[in-house]
């Protein structure tokens, strides 16, 4: 239930893409935060025809994969496009024992809304330090064996030049060398383009109101932290708040300017506690 906005409470301003925003505004206005969203990745499905064509493909191939590693819900969401033709079966993934792996609980609940089975699904310990690709591989670790394969899910830059038969480049590296090393094979394939948004000036304007004014910019990408300074070149984030979701994020945000950086879980309960206590 709805609480309304606390006394006193902090405005958040929620970077995430327009889908993820809108649903991490309602949360957190459920919670007493007020909050507005103001997406600084711009996100669409995947739309070269040699990047379609790698996603058809892997669809059609499920049982060729021990896991399907989503990097984040846009994989999970243009992965399983409904107006995809044919419909995928997702109960394939139960009867092929192929594994999905969610390095943290947004992927994990796009998994579930997208009808996969609670018990096909892997991802870190609800109380791990962090929601990332490392927390994942401790739990995923013991499954890969020498020969398997693991199907990395992920998105690519719009306007990344593309030959035919390629699958949208590498990503996730470090996890990669993971399951090399204990002996599997990865394979990516790109099912979503992303890019910077074009600002409305109304957005543009609240940029840098909400640059002066105490809110707490939650940001969970380096990528966002870059579109912003691009967007609102020189100027002055010494007055702004920051709060990341991992620590490679925070360093993007000082190097940005911001003049207060901190860091949390990108879990609901740690991100209102964190805003909270800035009060």
């Amino acid at each position: 239930m709805a609480t309304g906005p606390r006394r006193g409470a902090l405005r958040a301003i929620v970077t995430r893409p327009e889908r993820d925003a809108a649903q991490w505004v309602a949360d957190l206005q459920a919670r007493g935060v007020p909050a507005l969203a103001l997406p600084l990745i711009a996100i669409g499905p995947a739309t070269q025809p040699a990047l379609r064509q790698a996603l058809a493909q892997a669809r059609a191939r499920l049982g060729t994969w021990r896991a399907l590693m989503f990097v984040s819900g846009n994989a999970v969401h243009y992965f399983f496009e409904p107006n995809q033709a044919p419909a995928l079966d997702i109960s394939a993934l139960t009867a092929i024992k192929t594994r999905a792996w969610a390095p943290g609980p947004g992927t994990r609940q796009a998994l579930l809304d997208a009808g996969v089975p609670a018990a096909a699904i892997d991802s870190p310990a609800a109380d791990a330090a962090q929601f990332d690709s490392e927390s994942l591989w401790r739990q995923v670790a013991p499954q890969v064996r020498p020969g398997d394969r693991v199907l990395v899910v992920r998105g690519t830059t719009s306007g990344a030049a593309v030959e035919p038969g390629d699958t949208g480049g590498r990503g996730r590296d470090w996890l990669a060398r993971q399951i090399e090393a204990a002996g599997g094979r990865v394979d990516f394939v790109a099912v979503y383009e992303r890019g910077a948004p074009r600002l409305t000036p109304a957005r543009q304007a609240l940029a840098r109101e909400a640059a002066a004014d105490g809110s707490v910019w939650l940001l969970s990408s380096s990528e966002a932290v870059a579109h912003l300074g691009q967007a609102l070149p020189g100027q002055d984030w010494q007055a702004a708040q920051a709060l990341c979701t991992h620590p490679r994020i925070a360093q993007a945000a000082r190097a940005l300017g911001f003049g207060s950086v901190n860091e949390c879980r990108p879990a609901l309960p740690d991100v209102v506690a964190s805003i909270e206590s800035r009060r």
